[in-house]
């Protein structure tokens, strides 16, 4: 009997869910109706403010262009045109000036250090380019060659002929590639390295090698 009763009650709550349910979704569909057609009072005011009304003027006359323009964006904007400076200039570098560095201290190297010229020293010219300047090689080519006449110097070439760093050949220079300052090569040196250095009892784990690059 109370098995007859619970199956009842229910079934009785299962019907009171349906009709909640259907009640509910017949809400929406009539509130998305009523806001589709245009008697709802949001659609209404949007309708007053979309509609042209004739008591407004349209101006065909009017202006867009900028009536202020300050007079440095003016300046800013010129283009400043640089005399050459003097042929002594060539190799002129504002920050490297070895004439500028020798006049400062000796200690804690700082005559080595970079130095660049105050506001009132700067020139006011284009560097001009060597005595036979020529265009440079296109890529890859100019990985490898540079146009002696655009650098020219060969003190390098004499310094470093051992080191193979560089060459001078027909008017160019070659950088071969693979230097190296140790007579027996790299792989020679890092053994000497591990030789008087104990990294094997991992007591040291790393060498620095400061050398004059």
């Amino acid at each position: 009997m109370a098995t007859n009763l619970y199956s009842g009650h229910n079934k009785t709550t299962s019907s009171v869910y349906i009709f909640v349910i259907i009640g509910l979704c017949g809400s929406f569909y009539l509130l998305g109706t009523w806001q589709r057609s245009r008697f709802g009072k949001g659609d209404s005011l949007v309708m007053e403010v979309t509609e042209p009304s004739s008591k407004c003027n349209l101006n065909p006359n009017l202006n867009f262009e900028t009536h202020r323009i300050g007079e440095n964006i003016v300046e800013s904007t010129k283009v400043r045109d640089f005399p050459p400076c003097e042929a002594n200039f060539t190799d002129y570098t504002p920050c490297q000036d070895q004439k500028r560095a020798m006049k400062f201290p000796r200690n804690d190297m700082i005559y080595r250090e970079r130095h660049c010229p105050p506001k009132e020293e700067k020139l006011k010219c284009l560097v001009p380019a060597p005595k036979g300047y020529v265009t440079p090689f296109s890529w890859p080519k100019s990985r490898d060659y540079v146009p002696y006449a655009n650098a020219p110097y060969k003190a390098l070439t004499v310094v470093k002929a051992k080191q193979n760093w560089i060459e001078y050949e027909d008017n160019v220079f070659r950088f071969p590639g693979g230097g190296t300052q140790f007579p027996e090569g790299a792989d020679a040196y890092i053994d000497q390295l591990a030789s008087v250095i104990p990294i094997d009892n991992g007591t040291v784990r790393t060498a620095l090698d400061t050398g004059c690059g």
